[in-house]
């Protein structure tokens, strides 16, 4: 059950969520017992892994979120070797381990996901004796891209899927390394996707992972693409501000940003352009208002001052 509500199906199959590819790159291999920490109730998230895991033709301790006592005495008495979960209930379950004097060394390799695994989680894993690796996945598609060992260097995409980056708002591709949002293709038979906007940005990487793995890459997750903003009342999209830009040739990059003036919301346009001149910002201005409906400031700046972070519309108003 997903936020809308939408239900998604669970198909019947090996590996139906093609997540084996995921377990093999961390480590996981057959014979292993695995402890998985997502949760299984009213989220396909367990199952997801799970399949991976049996794929492979691992043992699979169902544990779910939560419980960290009783998963302590399950980790003590069975001594799996991986992990599946968010890298923070992994740390919840060391430290706990610590404090009671259970253990839970058997636990050697883990793949997370679901939550944020910043560099000085995974090195403190790592001193701990787990080296975790990576995985991106959403409820309809299943395991989208995974990091591979020794050196995760980005995500590599599921042989299994089509996955382009696009200019949020618009169906359109954005240049190899610029951020954008993700669209998936799938062709699963029981639940085909056809170019789904996940609402997740990312960026193409270029070249082939170290591990000698030679499908595309992503830099993975790296933001939500869902810039929508309330301003005067109106909605204002990015597919209306990429819309402004495209009725101007000469501007690049642009990106909107909503602020408080005098307690009043207030728009200022911020377009990259190689020739500014006063005509240009003044055509560029009637057009924001005739597209958004509001009135708002143009200030044209040079090619490359805007970061590369697939950020349309910035709302920098004070919250509260």
């Amino acid at each position: 059950m997903s936020p809308g509500p939408i239900f998604e199906p669970e198909g019947e199959g090996s590996d139906w969520w093609g997540c084996a590819r995921a377990c093999f790159a961390a480590g996981i291999r057959a014979g292993d017992i695995v402890l998985n920490s997502f949760a299984y109730h009213l989220t396909p998230g367990g199952f997801i892994l799970e399949s991976g895991a049996l794929k492979l033709g691992c043992a699979v301790i169902p544990a779910g979120p939560g419980n960290t006592e009783q998963q302590l005495e399950a980790i003590a008495h069975l001594k799996p070797s991986g992990y599946m979960g968010t890298p923070d209930f992994l740390k919840i379950l060391l430290d706990a381990a610590e404090k009671s004097g259970k253990d839970a060394s058997s636990i050697k390799r883990g793949l997370v996901s679901g939550a944020a695994l910043p560099g000085s989680l995974r090195q403190e894993l790592g001193q701990r004796g787990v080296a975790v690796l990576q995985c991106y996945a959403t409820a309809e598609l299943g395991i989208i891209a995974y990091e591979s060992a020794p050196n995760p260097n980005g995500m590599i995409v599921n042989e299994t899927l089509i996955v382009e980056i696009v200019r949020p708002g618009t169906g359109d591709p954005v240049a190899e390394g610029e951020v954008g949002e993700v669209v998936v293709t799938s062709f699963n038979p029981d639940y085909p996707m056809i170019r789904l906007a996940t609402g997740d940005l990312s960026a193409a990487m270029a070249g082939f992972s170290p591990c000698g793995r030679t499908n595309m890459r992503i830099k993975g997750w790296m933001g939500r693409a869902d810039q929508t903003a309330k301003v005067k009342g109106m909605f204002v999209r990015p597919e209306l501000v990429i819309e402004v830009a495209k009725r101007h040739p000469a501007l690049g990059r642009v990106r909107l940003v909503v602020t408080r003036e005098g307690e009043q919301d207030a728009m200022t346009l911020l377009a990259e352009c190689a020739a500014p001149e006063p005509a240009v910002e003044d055509a560029v201005a009637a057009t924001l208002q005739s597209v958004t409906k509001l009135k708002g400031v143009v200030k044209l700046i040079a090619p490359g001052s805007l970061p590369n972070d697939g950020k349309v519309i910035a709302d920098e108003r004070p919250v509260g």
